[in-house]
């Protein structure tokens, strides 16, 4: 077992310090005795040792210096590290009280946390996409609008459905730049969604592999960056996505079906083959593809060189 440290004692101390004084009266005498005699050469004698010892007290000071620096770096570090712990700590608090609350059975308490979340989010930006997974798991819970209590949840489903869009919107008068949220990916595969706003807003990704849309669904004026996917998706009431820009390759909606009104526009280049229609509704589909019946009662989108 290895010996302790021990702390010097006073007496130690005390010993040292006279030893250091009688060890500077015996350098001091034994200068005198040597270079005391006044003569030319014992004067540059002692102008060479005072420059010497000027150095030397020189250097020591500057290495004292460099050590008092040293020391005070050493110290920012370790606060900066401790300040970084906390910040992490507050965080995980935060985010961990949020998450319960959006377990809760009451609904107010549900709201609270997704409010708690998008307050976090906006002052960590480090932390958007995990919180935009969280909300997105979230609006992937199973859900139905007829059951007991669903009229609260649908509130709570339409609050986190708000909270994405306004802070995938760049910046307006209405939503100023420092809330929009760049490079935001969202998955709502299988989900049930009602009434999904997604306008004028820029998302890098999003994944619609058979969600199933409730009420009106617009993404108008939407970019997606580098890729769409709505295939298998099911459009019960209208869908607008006049002038949304699909970004990567690929058929964004094959399998999807429109069961009511879809409107795309003149400027919309979505890739539709293989989507389905239910006849008797108003459609408008982007340039180049036409509808055709199919045995099974459901139109088929193809391009329109295909069908000729």
């Amino acid at each position: 077992m290895a010996e302790r440290n021990r702390v010097l004692s006073t007496r130690t101390i005390a010993w040292w310090g006279t030893g250091i004084v009688l060890l500077a009266a015996v350098a001091a005498a034994l200068l005198l005795w040597l270079l005391g005699g006044g003569t030319p050469a014992d004067s540059s004698r002692l102008d060479a040792l005072r420059t010497a010892s000027t150095l030397v007290v020189g250097t020591g000071g500057a290495a004292a210096l460099l050590l008092a620096a040293r020391k005070q770096r050493s110290a920012e570090l370790d606060l900066e590290q401790k300040d970084h712990d906390a910040t992490e700590r507050r965080i995980t608090d935060m985010y961990g009280k949020a998450a319960d609350q959006l377990g809760s059975d009451k609904a107010p308490v549900r709201l609270a946390g997704l409010y708690a979340l998008e307050r976090l989010a906006q002052s960590h930006a480090d932390q958007r996409q995990t919180i935009v997974n969280v909300l997105c798991a979230y609006l992937r819970m199973p859900f139905e609008p007829a059951a007991e209590g669903s009229l609260e949840e649908l509130q709570v489903r339409k609050a986190a459905q708000r909270i994405l869009m306004l802070h995938l919107r760049p910046g307006s008068e209405a939503e100023p730049m420092g809330s929009y949220w760049p490079d935001i990916d969202l998955d709502f595969s299988g989900a049930r969604l009602v009434a999904l706003t997604l306008t004028h807003c820029r998302i890098r990704s999003i994944v619609c592999y058979q969600t199933e849309f409730e009420e009106f669904a617009t993404f108008r004026d939407t970019e997606f960056g580098t890729k769409a996917d709505f295939h298998e998706a099911v459009f019960r009431d209208r869908a607008d996505f006049r002038n949304a820009v699909f970004g990567g390759n690929g058929d964004v909606f094959r399998g999807t079906q429109f069961e009511k009104h879809a409107e795309f526009g003149v400027n919309s280049k979505a890739g539709l083959a293989g989507a389905l229609a239910k006849p008797g509704y108003k459609r408008s589909w982007p340039p180049g593809w036409t509808e055709e019946p199919g045995n099974d009662g459901w139109l088929r989108l193809l391009p329109s060189s295909v069908s000729e």
